[in-house]
């Protein structure tokens, strides 16, 4: 019975054995992360990339490029995973998606300009704050005892959307639309400066100015960061950062994760998805307070 107990370190397994044991540990590890980090990316809109990074950097010891560049290729696979589910489900605001990604890509074709103005460390800090900010408004209506996810009827671009949690068909329109589109053009410009995605920044804006519900603006944020990611993965490609081995079997991972996230999305309240967004958006924040220009 001795040979049910043997493991990788065992003298008996030759050295391919060792490397074999060793190389399927870091498959199931990079299967294992980007399935959490597609849970939770594709339930709050961000792609996931605010999780899969820190462990691909810190766990796995993924240089950054490398970690940056399977992250976007994986927020890929959770926009399109999510996209057609979404979208058959009415939560994805079309119409908003696209007149958002036209300042997000403004904004991104200027975040060179501003990264030599200001350091992304500087940035890091003052966004850092933004987002504890933020996150302090959304925990605050979360848990406000008035406080419900009731959507305004007299604004533009008026949609509805069938919440399965309450059993409900809800109508809702957009107010405050500009505030949208210059947080979008904010999001976009300094998405890139940072390693992480735009989302954290345009699903608050969509849900607490524009008073866009929170299931639909996740899933309106889902919908336009793949837009973006596709784009940058290009330039990722060309420079050779995207690794085949760890960005394939991260973005399988994702994407199994991002199809369970979206099951789960859908039976949970809005007050919960709220809080959970707040809860993200306060760890997004040390990570970004922490981070090193």
């Amino acid at each position: 019975m001795r040979g049910v107990f043997l493991t990788c370190s065992t003298p008996i397994f030759s050295l391919h054995y060792q490397k074999l044991c060793k190389e399927m540990l870091y498959f199931f590890s990079l299967l294992l992360g980007g399935f959490v980090a597609g849970v939770f990316g594709s339930m709050l809109g961000l792609g996931g990339g605010f999780l899969l990074i820190p462990f691909l950097t810190l766990v796995l010891d993924v240089p950054i490029h490398v970690a940056i560049a399977t992250s976007i290729v994986a927020v890929i696979a959770t926009s399109s995973a999510g996209a057609s589910l979404n979208l058959e489900r009415k939560f994805v605001h079309t119409r908003l998606a696209m007149v958002l990604e036209i300042t997000t890509v403004a904004g991104a074709l200027l975040g060179g300009y501003t990264s030599n103005l200001l350091s992304a460390s500087f940035l890091a800090k003052l966004f850092s704050a933004l987002l504890l900010i933020v996150a302090g408004i959304m925990f605050y209506r979360a848990i406000a005892k008035n406080s419900t996810d009731t959507p305004v009827t007299t604004g533009v671009l008026r949609a509805t959307y069938f919440d399965p949690a309450i059993q409900q068909e809800i109508p809702y329109s957009v107010v405050h639309l500009p505030t949208s589109l210059i947080v979008s053009f904010v999001a976009g410009n300094i998405s890139g400066l940072l390693g992480i995605g735009g989302g954290i920044f345009k699903v608050p804006a969509m849900h607490i100015a524009s008073r866009i519900p929170m299931k639909v603006a996740t899933a309106t944020s889902n919908f336009m960061i793949g837009v973006t990611a596709a784009a940058s993965a290009f330039l990722y490609i060309a420079h050779g950062h995207v690794h085949p081995f760890i960005t394939s079997v991260s973005a399988l991972g994702v994407l199994f994760g991002s199809l369970c996230g979206i099951a789960l999305g859908k039976k949970i309240s809005t007050r919960f998805l709220t809080l959970l967004f707040a809860f993200v958006m306060l760890f997004i924040a040390v990570q970004l307070y922490f981070k090193k220009g």
